[in-house]
């Protein structure tokens, strides 16, 4: 009887050292598997697309709600679609399969993905009334098991189609788009490619200086996304010494949000600054947080320049109506 009594009741704060405990081997288990990676060679958001009948660039997505998959999820679901050379970038959970109609096929195995927010709990609402303050919200982190597309049978039609990908003539109005709705000032010339924080604007070469056309716009996205940094943007620290640390995670956040928004956009990424790898490899290794932090800066930063592309689209749209 005490023993059942015991099991009701935990002692207090037991389920908050439990949640800290399973927060923090999420966080080690999946900053494991990225330095695995990175230790190989291999960046996990620069992947071989379609070279092995896996699907073309594109960034992963929930095929029932259509919604994007964010932060340090894209580079996990990205891995396994590679990894297995799914033909998909869309994903359910179980339950999601049999609401679309179908399920997932037996012996199939899901990939684990991370969910982060925060909550207030009630005995904190009531500490925060009576002290007459602000109550605190508690961060949590729990893992839920996703399936692709392709690990699934049954599913209605039309639900999983992924976005037909655009030849480059389209792509690049696409990217000049997403360069001008961002109002960064562009600067074309030099011989380097740099973001200048103090006067806020971006500098570019020619596009003559790059082998390929497409390379002049992986660059731009890549200073675009320091350019978001700014104060007047989204807020990030751009005032690191050339070598900190503080410096290699701005550049790890560009090097993901480039990719984040070249996916976006049907561009197949790549590696802009693979020179700074050893000092990426050191940040995750001192903190096992260090990867959520660059990936949800990264999908914001990708987040505010698409949305203000979607924007200008829509203006556009709206004022040839008007006439």
């Amino acid at each position: 009887m005490p023993e059942a009594a015991s099991r009701r009741a935990p002692r207090k704060g037991a389920s908050e050292d439990r949640q800290t405990e399973n927060r923090t081997s999420l966080y080690d288990e999946v900053t494991a598997r990225i330095i695995t990676e990175l230790e190989a060679g291999r960046l996990p958001w620069v992947q071989p697309w379609g070279s092995t009948g896996s699907a073309g660039p594109g960034l992963p997505r929930n095929a029932l709600t259509t919604r994007n998959y964010s932060g340090v999820n894209v580079l996990i679901l990205w891995g396994a679609v590679i990894e297995h050379g799914w033909p998909s970038q869309s994903w359910l959970t179980f339950r999601q399969a049999l609401e679309a109609g179908g399920c997932v096929r037996k012996g199939e195995h899901g990939v684990t993905v991370v969910y982060a927010d925060r909550f207030t709990p009630e005995t904190e609402k009531e500490r925060a009334s009576r002290d007459g303050d602000e109550a605190k919200a508690v961060p949590f982190l729990k893992r839920f098991t996703v399936f692709n597309v392709a690990q699934c049978e049954g599913l209605r039609a039309g639900l999983a189609s992924d976005p037909v990908p655009l030849p480059e003539r389209e792509i690049v109005p696409l990217a000049e788009e997403v360069i001008a709705a961002s109002g960064v000032e562009f600067r074309v010339g030099g011989e380097k490619a740099f973001y200048a924080p103090d006067p806020d604007f971006v500098q570019v070469p020619p596009q003559p200086a790059f082998f390929d056309q497409i390379n002049y716009y992986r660059t731009c996205l890549h200073e675009l996304t320091h350019a978001t940094g700014h104060p007047r943007r989204l807020g990030r620290d751009l005032r690191n010494p050339f070598g900190s640390k503080d410096y290699a995670r701005e550049e790890l956040v560009a090097e993901m949000g480039s990719a984040f928004l070249c996916a976006a956009l049907g561009i197949v990424p790549t590696v802009r600054h693979a020179d700074y790898l050893g000092a990426w490899l050191e940040v995750l290794r001192e903190d096992n947080r260090a990867i959520f932090r660059a990936a949800s800066a990264a999908c914001r930063a990708a987040d505010w320049l698409l949305a203000r592309q979607r924007e200008a689209q829509e203006t556009r749209a709206e004022g040839r109506i008007a006439a």
